[in-house]
């Protein structure tokens, strides 16, 4: 188990880490215990009680965060003729058909998020092998695979902050909802509009209790645990 530094255990001794605390409080917490001097993110981690072996308990899905993420995301796009014309009018970083599926292939992944027009998908599927493994690949699931006409929709809301989570191998889901340097207003309503999106995405084959922990951590910084039932009584307005 490593040691944590000096700064660490300083922050640590600033509130008591065993408590679990309403989301609020426990943002304005996270925020003062993140001791980076860089604007870091605030992060949401959820230990769910599915099983991720199972297909039928597999959570994959989106939340379009009212606040966004508070930077710069890098949109490619794998599309052609008019849908292609209107992702570069609506602000996408990379639009391409062929040309866009050979510099990955070559290993260019310089980008945030990927979206491609659905009619591209059976050549667009070969590069799962490259950017499945970070989480670039698009998915309809998540919403990245879309028609031509939804192209500069979905162009404008990843750069406006939608946010991808999934379920890992450990039956844990952890997502970002904001930066440090947020109101702990901003980044409340972040994170309601995150964990309902969590609790929609439920999967049919998750049995009990789906949701067992939230924790709430800056990017440098111990986490805060969360009281479940008011975090996830949070209303999106």
């Amino acid at each position: 188990m490593p040691k944590h530094g000096k700064k660490y255990r300083a922050a640590l001794e600033q509130y008591e880490h065993t408590k679990l605390y309403p989301p609020q409080e426990a943002i304005a917490i996270a925020r003062k215990l993140h001791f980076a001097r860089f604007d870091g993110t605030m992060e949401l981690h959820v230990r769910t009680g599915l099983d991720p072996r199972h297909a039928d308990q597999q959570v994959r899905a989106t939340a379009q965060l009212p606040h966004g993420l508070g930077k710069q995301v890098r949109v490619a796009v794998f599309a052609e003729g008019e849908p292609a014309r209107a992702a570069e009018d609506a602000g996408a970083d990379v639009v391409g058909g062929d040309d866009l599926i050979k510099r990955v292939e070559g290993g260019w992944t310089d980008f945030d998020v990927a979206l491609a027009q659905r009619e591209l998908m059976g050549k667009v599927g070969r590069l799962g092998r490259i950017l499945g493994p970070r989480g670039l690949m698009p998915n309809p699931r998540s919403g990245t695979v879309v028609d031509g006409e939804d192209i500069a929709k979905a162009v404008h809301d990843a750069r406006q902050g939608r946010v991808e989570f999934r379920i890992d191998r450990t039956a844990l889901l952890h997502a970002p909802f904001g930066k440090c340097s947020f109101s702990d207003e901003a980044l409340l309503e972040n994170l309601a509009t995150l964990v309902d999106a969590i609790q929609k995405a439920k999967p049919s084959g998750g049995k009990g209790q789906y949701i067992r922990t939230m924790a709430i951590a800056p990017t440098m910084g111990p986490s805060v645990r969360l009281e479940l039932a008011p975090t996830m009584a949070l209303s999106v307005s």
